[in-house]
């Protein structure tokens, strides 16, 4: 109900930039330059932790981006998830280093899904909607993508919020598994781990642990994902 709700006000409520607050606009050109006007970079957290796999991000989280991130995830602003997806969309490509347009095989873009407490707070579960979106521009622009939301977390971890990077490692250790029938949905694709922001990377060590037992099942090089993320914070950029 919540969700739907929040589908539905944003299309009677005054609009405003979710940005910089710019009235009468979703999001003004200039924090939509700020989001995907540039190339997806290398993105490494300080310090990186074992596991991480390779990490490419659309922008900085910083200033309009963080705005619009948090009112995403946090507002209930869901017409964001479209240009959000577009940034995200950029950041798997060049994680899964193919061109623009490129078609050769489909990308599997899998979530790191939210905490079940979180998504019923917010009424939706932002990592995966801003997934569906960038699947949605993918194909759009001629490259294969679908999202398959096999992760999932099967015990509850304490809010990642003032914790440490190695407490944050701690807190997410074994807390994710893969659904029944992943190794199936998986095979022959290129899979991508995702994500909406990247701080300490702990959750993408996380999710990709749990991937690695579809390569176990399937054999060695059927799964080795890649990562891609909308933000990190400056110091993370190459």
């Amino acid at each position: 109900m919540r969700g739907w709700w929040r589908e539905i006000s944003g299309l009677v409520l005054p609009v405003a930039c979710g940005g910089c607050g710019r009235p009468r606009t979703e999001l003004c050109e200039r924090c939509a330059a700020a989001l995907h006007g540039r190339p997806a970079r290398r993105a490494r957290p300080v310090p990186e932790p074992e596991g991480l796999p390779v990490v490419h991000a659309a922008a900085k989280y910083t200033d309009a981006v963080r705005a619009v991130l948090l009112a995403h995830k946090e507002r209930g602003a869901l017409g964001l998830s479209r240009p959000l997806g577009r940034a995200l969309a950029g950041a798997v490509r060049a994680s899964a280093r193919r061109p623009h347009g490129a078609a050769h095989g489909a990308l599997l873009l899998v979530p790191v899904p939210s905490a079940r407490r979180a998504v019923r707070a917010r009424g939706h579960d932002p990592a995966r909607r801003i997934a569906l979106a960038a699947a949605a521009e993918l194909r759009r622009t001629g490259c294969p993508a679908q999202v398959l939301p096999v992760l999932r977390q099967h015990r509850p971890v304490a809010d990642q919020a003032g914790l440490t990077a190695r407490e944050r490692l701690v807190n997410l250790s074994g807390a994710l598994r893969l659904r029944q029938g992943a190794a199936r949905l998986l095979k022959g694709g290129t899979a991508v781990l995702v994500d909406d922001v990247m701080t300490t990377g702990a959750s993408l060590v996380e999710a990709a642990r749990a991937l690695s037992a579809v390569e176990e099942a399937a054999g060695p090089g059927s799964v080795r994902p890649s990562a891609a993320v909308v933000a990190v914070p400056p110091v993370s950029f190459e």
